[in-house]
């Protein structure tokens, strides 16, 4: 009996190849207001960071620049603005708040 990869990807454990990056795309969306902010009436306290989609992904995976998103510093890593919840910090508050960072791609 011979097996075909009907999903055309490696076996799991193993990394995907990585994505081409997009420069000319993630500075365009580091020119766009936080999409977050926006939504939930929030003020913009910082600049607009490149986010890559992180909920519902598996380690192996690895998300195209076409899919990041624009966040604030604040809801991106809140190193310097901590008004906000940020994503990298409480990836799961973040979700029960704001919803799935891949919904607003």
């Amino acid at each position: 009996m011979h097996l075909t990869n009907l999903a055309k990807k490696p076996p799991v454990g193993f990394k995907t190849g990585k994505p081409k990056k997009n420069k000319k795309y993630l500075d365009k969306i580091r020119q766009m207001p936080c999409c977050v902010c926006q939504r939930f009436g929030e003020n913009q306290q910082s600049p607009t960071t490149a986010h890559h989609p992180i909920h519902e992904r598996f380690g192996t995976e690895k998300v195209a620049d076409e899919k990041a998103i624009p966040l604030c510093e604040g809801h991106h890593q809140g190193l310097w603005d901590q008004s906000k919840i940020a994503i990298h910090k409480e990836p799961k508050l973040w979700q029960e708040t704001y919803g799935a960072d891949y919904s607003y791609s």
